[in-house]
């Protein structure tokens, strides 16, 4: 016979290994009620597979509501035991991944600005040793990969078998639309760098506002994402932390109803014989392209020769202004965004800089 405490490993495995993996509750525990509120709504959708609860929340600002600290952690056990939903919260030193384990935490999470001091995670790694627990990690506030990856690889040396990627957007100068800018494309390459660790989206922090939630939550669904962390409370208006991007448990629900749910793959022959067409057509683009941008940087020498024979500087701004602004008319004419073009052409940019200043080095 099973015990108590095995089942409920069990049930934690079981959830961990779900994909899509839903995981949702408040930003903040706030009182024994409202845990156990929020959970008993969330298992009654049938669609969430595991409680989140901020118990120690690092603020901007001091004066701001931290969090209620380890008082809360037998309320989320209590909220396990009556629901049956395995719990995950946020850890940021060695004494709260002490506290949170010996409150049965099933899954543990890095936060962002933990993710961003490699001290802090190296902390956290060291309490880790010899636990058998999975462990999520943010990505750090600011777009740095290298942070991200960092705290990916301490986590594992210190022995952690079960890894998993949070992406709940970065922060940028200027963004307006959004809390954290998504930034999908360092997702992306995240992804691409640590394939076999789940990637699970977080948009209620990318958001900040509850009008866009489903938008960014089917844009994750669409680029293969293996689940969803969003906030829910009983009555988001009155969340003692991040109100405007919460939601009700069963606004929740109607949410993840409306999302299309895609497929890695499909079984069928005309599928793949279609795909594998237009695969080989696009496969021969890039290699023009290749051959175009080849031609282009001997251009690039050509020039960086002429500068370097009257002594003129690498980098021309306003010539750099004109590329820009002619490549963006262009580019919006046949559909592609500005954002494309520019971040495009710095790279090209960048590159045709690094073939003048070898000339004008040689």
């Amino acid at each position: 016979m099973q015990t108590t405490e095995q089942t409920s490993n069990a049930a934690a495995q079981a959830a961990w290994n779900k994909r899509p993996l839903i995981i949702s509750g408040p930003c903040s525990a706030e009182t024994e009620e409202q845990v156990i509120a929020t959970a008993q709504r969330l298992a009654a959708t049938g669609k969430v597979d595991m409680l989140r609860a901020g118990i120690w929340k690092p603020r901007t600002k001091p004066g701001m509501f931290e969090g209620v600290g380890a008082k809360g952690l037998p309320w989320l056990q209590q909220a396990k035991k009556i629901t049956g939903l395995p719990t995950t919260v946020e850890v940021a030193t060695g004494k709260q991944v002490q506290d949170a384990l010996t409150f049965d935490v099933d899954v543990l999470w890095i936060g962002a600005r933990t993710t961003v001091n490699p001290f802090s995670v190296q902390e956290v790694a060291d309490a880790l040793r010899g636990v058998d627990v999975p462990v999520m990690i943010k990505n750090p506030i600011n777009p740095d990969l290298e942070l991200w990856g960092g705290a990916v690889e301490r986590v594992a040396r210190a022995g952690v078998k079960q890894i998993g990627l949070i992406h709940r957007g970065f922060s940028s100068y200027g963004n307006s639309e959004f809390r954290n800018a998504p930034m999908w494309h360092l997702a992306i390459d995240m992804k691409l760098k640590y394939p076999g660790l789940p990637l699970i989206n977080d948009p209620s922090h990318i958001c900040g506002r509850r009008d866009i939630l489903l938008d960014v939550m089917q844009r994750a669904i669409d680029l293969d994402y293996d689940g969803l962390m969003i906030e829910s409370h009983i009555d988001p208006d009155n969340a003692w932390s991040d109100a405007k991007q919460q939601i009700t448990p069963e606004r929740l629900a109607e949410m993840l109803d409306q999302i299309i749910w895609r497929k890695e793959d499909v079984n069928s022959e005309e599928y793949h014989a279609a795909l594998e067409a237009l695969r080989q057509k696009i496969n021969h683009l890039d290699d023009e392209m290749m051959q175009i941008l080849g031609q282009r940087m001997k251009i690039a020498e050509q020039i960086g020769q002429y500068k370097k024979d009257n002594n003129i500087t690498i980098l021309q701004t306003g010539r750099w202004n004109e590329i820009i602004e002619r490549a963006s008319v262009k580019g919006e004419k046949i559909g592609l965004s500005k954002e494309f073009i520019t971040r495009y052409l710095d790279a090209v940019h960048m590159e045709s800089i690094n073939h003048q200043k070898k000339v004008l080095d040689s």
